[in-house]
């Protein structure tokens, strides 16, 4: 007997679709948004809204802000976006992007992704050299202390680039690191001002590392593509050298995240 195809579909009040609304919204907002914005982008009584982000917070999807007025993705969600990315099936074709920007600057060239107070690595193509910087795919970098993190951070609503350096501990992990706000709001402006951002050994004492923003077809700014390397192999004025070709492969990259 032939086995008939079970049709049966997941109605639309269905819990499990409401907290997959409530996610998308959250990830179509610029800046963490407060339940009553999230009720009216979802259609849904905050009551409702309200007993499903405390199901997603608990679960590590959704996390809130210490006040508790705010809403962002948590941890976890943030770690299935990287897994996402790793196993994507245009992962291929990202790779390849890297691979023919590591030909061009003859440096270690990386995508990353923001990842709560981080960046995070998803693909990465390293220089066949005995001397290189070792981050593999998953690896993470903070915001404050590294290229790719001054792209999301410049690229933030000022708003949210406000609650992060009130909120996140801002660790000197070199003498070179910015930790004081004031400068790190000055240096942000800098990277908004002129499209790419540096890192002068602020990370890694005795490596440099130059980012440029990667836009999605909102042109939204969801990831950052870097060269990496030594300062006594390329001087910075080197690795600024290598922005037209970087932007270039930002532009083809943003191709494949387009979400």
């Amino acid at each position: 007997m032939e086995k008939k195809e079970d049709t049966t579909a997941i109605p639309p009040g269905s819990a499990i679709l409401r907290a997959f609304r409530i996610l998308e919204a959250l990830g179509d907002c610029d800046e963490p948004p407060q339940l009553a914005g999230l009720a009216k982008a979802v259609d849904l009584p905050k009551p409702t809204v309200l007993r499903i982000l405390a199901t997603l917070e608990h679960a590590g999807l959704v996390c809130r802000e210490p006040a508790g007025k705010r809403y962002s993705f948590g941890e976890r969600i943030n770690g299935f976006a990287g897994k996402v990315l790793l196993s994507s099936p245009v992962r291929s074709p990202r790779h390849a992007i890297l691979e023919e920007l590591v030909e061009q600057v003859g440096e270690t060239c990386n995508l990353a992704i923001p990842f709560g107070a981080y960046a995070r690595y998803v693909d990465r193509v390293e220089v066949p050299s005995s001397i290189s910087v070792k981050f593999g795919p998953g690896s993470r970098v903070p915001l404050h202390a590294s290229a790719s993190g001054k792209i999301f951070l410049g690229y933030m609503p000022r708003r949210g680039r406000d609650r992060f350096l009130a909120q996140a501990p801002l660790i000197a992990h070199t003498p070179n690191t910015l930790v004081e706000p004031a400068r790190i709001v000055a240096d942000l402006a800098a990277v908004r001002e002129n499209g790419f951002a540096v890192d002068k050994g602020e990370f890694l004492r005795g490596v440099s590392c130059v980012a440029v923003p990667v836009r999605n077809g909102g042109n939204k700014v969801v990831a950052a593509v870097a060269v990496t390397a030594p300062e006594g192999r390329a001087s910075l004025d080197q690795m600024m050298e290598c922005l037209p070709a970087m932007r270039s492969a930002a532009q083809a990259l943003g191709a494949t995240l387009d979400w």
